[in-house]
């Protein structure tokens, strides 16, 4: 036979073909191998699990305490009916601005007038009555000296030109007394302000047996804010200053506050805090404190609910994390630390309070050290990672920062 067959997987190869067709066969081995190689490299070298990172840096931390608090007008005046009488015209539009002695409203004057004429003629009567005793009281002074008249009858004299005298003093004072009542008849406001609605209509009857409330004018410019700080927070901020543990935010200057309105926007202008008070409610346990802010446009209203930003003491050396990056139980405060080789290691720290979503980290941290913040589900033991900067940094700037931008600086 001139071929020479193999009998593999059903072929017959001949003689000729046999180099072709096992060189094919090796390179096709050698193939296989070195992808299965390559697989089993991968399986070996597994990429590092990334977290993220942030690199803190110390620095000054002002501690700022939010609270709940209420606004309040500066000033506030009831508009008073104090002449009884028909409500004749409104002078103001509700919700304007108004000055202090401008017109409100106008009540019928026409009894005061005319019980303003008649106390102004009982006093030209007294004056009249005056004049003639004093001319009596002039004439017998001389003739009494010379005993024409009797000392009697010029003591009647002298004694009736004081008591018309007294007459005058009270006919003046009834006047005066018409002239306020009638002036009362013009309702005007006593601050000024805004005024809000007007409580009653033309055609009432008002200030009959009472004071009859008219309308409220509140002054809105400046605003107070009242707000309660719990005792507990005070002893504990008092300790930590007495400590050495912080300063004090302001020094000697009024403490300033910042407010957080309820749609969450911060109001653009600064209050100063004005008091707090010296005992502590015995029913809450909390201290009353007041604020004072600037309202030149109007923008915050009485009753406006608002949060208070109070800076009441600073921190130095301190930096800022993120909550999620510390654990806190029992046996203390830790956060996970990346070291240069990767290695993730436990660092025990010593945690103040916190600042919306981040605590105050007063020790246990060095500066440039890079604190993990997420990937803990990624730790394999002592297995290193890769760190990178964590993309939410916003919230610890401007004390912590990535590790690229550290960097860069």
């Amino acid at each position: 036979m001139s071929f020479f067959s193999i009998a593999l997987f059903g072929f017959s190869v001949p003689r000729s073909a046999r180099p072709l067709w096992v060189g094919g066969l090796l390179s096709a081995a050698l193939l296989a191998g070195c992808g299965q190689g390559n697989k089993d490299a991968a399986v070996v070298a597994p990429s590092l699990a990334q977290v993220g990172v942030v690199t803190v840096a110390l620095g000054d931390i002002g501690l700022t305490t939010e609270l709940p608090g209420r606004l309040e007008a500066s000033r506030v005046a009831q508009v008073r009916a104090r002449a009884a009488g028909i409500l004749q015209k409104r002078l103001f539009r509700e919700g304007s601005d108004v000055k202090a002695g401008e017109a409100l409203f106008t009540i019928d004057s026409a009894p005061y007038v005319a019980a303003y004429a008649s106390t102004q003629a009982s006093l030209a009567r007294a004056q009249a009555n005056l004049e003639q005793a004093t001319l009596l009281a002039q004439r017998y002074q001389p003739l009494v000296k010379a005993n024409a008249v009797s000392k009697q009858e010029f003591a009647n004299a002298e004694a009736a030109q004081k008591q018309a005298e007294a007459d005058v003093a009270v006919g003046k004072a009834a006047v005066q007394t018409a002239k306020i009542t009638l002036d009362y008849a013009a309702v005007t406001s006593p601050i000024s302000g805004r005024i809000g609605r007007a409580l009653v209509t033309e055609g009432a009857l008002v200030g009959q047996g009472e004071f009859t409330q008219l309308a409220v004018v509140q002054q809105i410019d400046p605003m107070y804010i009242n707000f309660t700080q719990p005792a507990a927070e005070v002893l504990k901020l008092r300790k930590a200053l007495e400590a050495g543990q912080l300063e004090r935010a302001n020094g000697d200057e009024a403490v300033k506050v910042r407010l957080v309105l309820e749609d969450g926007s911060t109001y653009a202008q600064a209050g100063r805090l004005l008091f707090s008070d010296l005992s502590v409610d015995p029913a809450t346990g909390q201290i009353t404190l007041r604020a004072e802010v600037p309202n030149p446009k109007g923008l915050l209203l009485p009753g406006l609910y608002v949060r208070v930003q109070l800076a009441q003491a600073k921190a130095s050396n301190a930096m800022l994390l993120p909550q999620q990056a510390v654990t806190r139980s029992a046996q203390g405060d830790t956060v996970m630390v990346v070291a240069s080789d990767g290695k993730v290691a436990p660092r025990k720290i010593k945690v103040g309070d916190s600042q919306g979503s981040r605590w105050v980290i007063l020790g246990g941290l060095e500066a440039g050290e890079q604190v993990m913040i997420d990937g803990f589900q990624k730790l394999r033991g002592d297995a290193p990672v890769k760190p990178v900067p964590w993309k939410d940094n916003a919230e610890v700037a401007p004390l912590a920062s990535s590790p690229a931008s550290a960097a860069k600086k």
